[in-house]
């Protein structure tokens, strides 16, 4: 038969040596194990623009590609620069939302940005110190020596105008005891810098067991990037959202700082535009999730954004959030959609990338709670719904948006109306 029915199979997952297997032996266990049809095995290894050879390099296991919609939001103007912006991202509404809260932003300066030069901290454990103070005032003594030693062990970023610039230390009460945490700060240029700041501070263990005794423990970069901070600002005006939107959202904007389970969605909400140009380039989105949630939840778990009335009753928008990105290094040099995302974008730093990952995340933020605050979420997105259900039950070509809107004007967007549509073409 073409599919196996699970109770067919003596299931275990327990498979010694997978990573050993080629990729149609690998294929092959996971077909058994899942009952996948022959039509389901072509469809994983259908390769787009990310060939198998190379997603086998890139990650462990690999047996197949995804693909998600790669959008474009328009109209962003940062900084009195135009940008097209790339978006890969599954959830319906975000793109266009994007692209309609940049339009308003523009009848003022559009987006001003700004961020924080690009420095990381890689975090070092040392247990077992005896006196924390005595070894915290060693370590910051010896900046410079570990700053000097930290370039040496990897010299690369020196020849782009980075490196590693400082050091800082604390203590940490535990149940386990004290820890002295050591703190050093690395210029990553337009790399992410993981790999670079993890290699420092391994490569460091030595000289800080010998300078203040007890134990090295945990070495590792840190995604609460403080000293890598994007920042972004924008008017949207009165005469095109309204007077009563503008006393809505500042109302949707309190409810978030003064309630966490609004909070959570709110930030999600800015989240949505951020991670999908994270995806579009390239960029560790994992890293900008805990990043970001982590930096809000450093007084409170507060809202991202700020929004206020001007003294003209316009409404203003600020962000502030860590954005640890790059456009060079990891996936981002063996993916071609990857390369693609910044070539069309035309960034030329990690800074400049950062700052319109903010603006987007700002524009996010105004179209959610605009929409949520005046006519609801559910309208926009259920139009956009409509289409995946057009989809989903045969339409093809122009019949999708004539189902689309049929559905969307009888107000019962399910598949089982559009189906009968279908039928009645």
């Amino acid at each position: 038969m073409d599919r196996l029915e699970s109770s067919d199979l003596v299931k275990t997952s327990a498979i010694f040596g997978f990573y050993r297997l080629s990729m149609d032996e690998k294929l092959k266990l996971v077909k058994e194990f899942a009952g996948l049809s022959e039509e389901e095995l072509k469809l994983l290894k259908k390769e787009g623009a990310l060939k198998l050879e190379i997603a086998d390099k890139m990650i462990e296991n690999v047996i197949g590609t995804s693909q998600l919609p790669f959008g474009i939001a328009t109209s962003f103007l940062i900084n009195g620069k135009d940008y097209l912006v790339p978006m890969v991202i599954e959830e319906p509404s975000i793109v266009a939302a994007a692209s309609n809260a940049a339009k308003i932003a523009r009848e003022k300066y559009g987006f001003k940005a700004s961020s924080d030069e690009p420095i990381m901290i890689g975090q070092i454990q040392i247990l077992n110190v005896g006196n924390a103070e005595s070894a915290i005032k060693k370590i910051i003594e010896k900046k410079a020596e570990i700053v000097s030693i930290a370039n040496e062990i990897d010299p690369s970023l020196k020849k782009y105008g980075g490196g590693a610039v400082d050091v800082e230390a604390r203590s940490v009460k535990t149940a386990r005891g004290i820890m002295v945490i050591v703190h050093l700060l690395v210029n990553v240029s337009n790399a992410l810098g993981a790999n670079k700041v993890n290699t420092m501070c391994e490569g460091l263990t030595p000289y800080f067991e010998e300078l203040v005794g007890g134990t090295v423990r945990l070495r590792i970069l840190s995604n609460l990037a403080t000293h890598r901070v994007a920042r972004s600002e924008a008017i949207f005006p009165k005469k095109i959202i309204g007077e009563t939107a503008v006393e809505n959202i500042l109302d949707a904007y309190e409810f978030a700082k003064n309630d966490i389970y609004r909070c959570a969605t709110h930030n999600k909400g800015i989240m949505n535009g951020i991670i999908a140009v994270a995806t579009a380039t390239g960029n560790d989105t994992r890293a900008l999730e805990a990043g970001a949630h982590a930096y809000a939840s450093m007084d409170g778990y507060k809202p991202l954004t700020r929004w206020e009335k001007t003294k003209d009753g316009d409404l203003k928008g600020s962000i502030e959030l860590p954005i640890a990105v790059g456009i060079v290094g990891g996936s981002i040099s063996v993916n071609p959609i990857s390369k693609i995302g910044l070539r069309i974008l035309g960034v030329k730093t990690a800074r400049e990338l950062s700052e319109v990952m903010a603006s987007v995340g700002l524009a996010q933020n105004f179209a959610a709670i605009y929409a949520l605050s005046t006519e609801g979420i559910q309208r926009g997105h259920m139009e956009l719904h409509a289409r995946n259900i057009a989809v989903i039950a045969g339409a093809k070509g122009n019949e999708v948006d004539r189902i689309a809107e049929r559905l969307v004007k009888e107000k019962n967007i399910t598949l089982g109306r559009a189906k009968e549509l279908l039928v009645k073409r």
